[in-house]
C-alpha cells in the first residue's frame, strides 16, 4: 500500500472540500440565473432584428409603389393640364374639341382610379410605418434590457470570482507540504471520479460514494497502520480515517 502520514491525509480532507467549493463555483459560474435572462433576451433581440429587416424592406416597397402611384397621377394631371389649356386656347377646331373633351372626361375618371390607388398607398405605407415604429421600440426596449442584463452577469460573475480567488489561495495553503505521492494520487483520482479523490470512513460507510463498506473491510481498514492509504473497496476514492 503507499503511505504517507495520517496528518496529511487528514488534512487531504479539507483540500478536498475546497476543491469541491471550487467545482461548484464553477457550476454557478456557467449556470448563474442572470446568464439565462441575457440569452434570452439575445433571443428575442434576434427575432425583433429580423422582423425589423423584414417590416423596413416592406415599407421601402411601399414608399416605392407610392412614388409610382403619385408619378402616375402627375402623369395624367399634366396631361389633363395640356388638353384644358388647348381647348381655352380657342384655336383648337370642332373635332379638336370633341375630341380634347372626351379625352378629358377619360383623364378625369383615369385620375379619380391613380388617386384612390395612391390614397390606398398612402394608408397602407402609414399603417406599416406606425407598426414599424412599434417594432422599433419594442427592439430598442429590449436593447436595454439587455445592456443591464449582461451589466448584472458582469457583476455576478466578478463576485463568484472573487470567492473563486479566495477559495484558491486557502487551497493553495492547506495542499502545501503535503506528501507528493498522496497529492498525485488524489488528483489522478479526482480526475477520474468526477472531482472527489478522496472520503472520509464515517462509522462504516465512505462518504465519497455514500456506500456501506461490509464488515470485513472496515475491519481490514481499521486495523491498518495509521500512515498507509486506504481506498474505498466500493469507489476506489482515498478513504481517510477518523
Amino acid at each position: 500500500m503507499t503511505k504517507a502520514p495520517a496528518a496529511d491525509q487528514a488534512r487531504l480532507l479539507a483540500v478536498q472540500d475546497l476543491d469541491t467549493q471550487l467545482d461548484q463555483l464553477a457550476h454557478r459560474r456557467r449556470t448563474t440565473p442572470e446568464l439565462a435572462v441575457v440569452a434570452e433576451l439575445d433571443a428575442r433581440l434576434a427575432d425583433l432584428d429580423a422582423a425589423l429587416v423584414m417590416s423596413r424592406t416592406a415599407a421601402n416597397d411601399l414608399r416605392r409603389e407610392l412614388k409610382k402611384a403619385e408619378a402616375d397621377v402627375e402623369q395624367v394631371r399634366s396631361r389633363a393640364q395640356r388638353d384644358q389649356a388647348r381647348l381655352d386656347s380657342g384655336a383648337a377646331s370642332v373635332k379638336d374639341v370633341q375630341a380634347l373633351s372626351a379625352e378629358l372626361e377619360h383623364l378625369a375618371h383615369r385620375q379619380t382610379e391613380l388617386e384612390e390607388v395612391e390614397l390606398e398607398v398612402m394608408e397602407r405605407l402609414e399603417a406599416h410605418e406606425s407598426a414599424l415604429g412599434h417594432e422599433q421600440s419594442a427592439y430598442d426596449d429590449v436593447v436595454a434590457q439587455q445592456v443591464a442584463a449582461r451589466a448584472a452577469v458582469e457583476a455576478a460573475l466578478a463576485q463568484i470570482d472573487a470567492q473563486v480567488a479566495q477559495v484558491r489561495t486557502e487551497r493553495a495553503a492547506a495542499i502545501a507540504g503535503l506528501d507528493a505521492a498522496l497529492v498525485a494520487l488524489y488528483e489522478k483520482l479526482r480526475t477520474q471520479l468526477s472531482g472527489r479523490g478522496a472520503g472520509r470512513l464515517v462509522g462504516n460507510r465512505c462518504d465519497g460514494c455514500r456506500m456501506e463498506l461490509n464488515p470485513s473491510d472496515v475491519h481490514r481498514i481499521s486495523s491498518a497502520d495509521p500512515d498507509e492509504v486506504v481506498r474505498c473497496e466500493e469507489c476506489g476514492r482515498i478513504l481517510v480515517r477518523s
